[in-house]
């Protein structure tokens, strides 16, 4: 937790990256609308649309974030968004 209280560095910026995979899903069925009143409900069953992995990286001091979305996670993908950073 020090690293977070120093003095902002323009020349060492203090970056937290994290990525992320999710799951492209869809509705297997029509969802019904909702009617006034009533809770919403949802079914199970769900579709599974494909992949991607989600890169974001943050710098704490100055609020600025960099976030890009992939179709795959690849060391190619990976490279290029560290090497965006600079």
């Amino acid at each position: 937790m020090d690293l977070y209280e120093r003095p902002c560095d323009p020349k060492r910026p203090v970056i937290c990256f994290d990525e992320r995979p999710c799951q492209l899903i869809g509705d297997a069925i029509i969802p019904m609308p909702i009617k006034p009143g009533s809770p919403e409900k949802e079914h199970y069953e769900y579709v599974r649309n494909g992949t991607c992995c989600i890169f974001l990286a943050f710098e704490p001091r100055t609020g600025k974030r960099m976030v890009r979305v992939k179709e795959r996670r690849t060391k190619a993908d990976y490279a290029d968004f560290m090497k965006n950073l600079c």
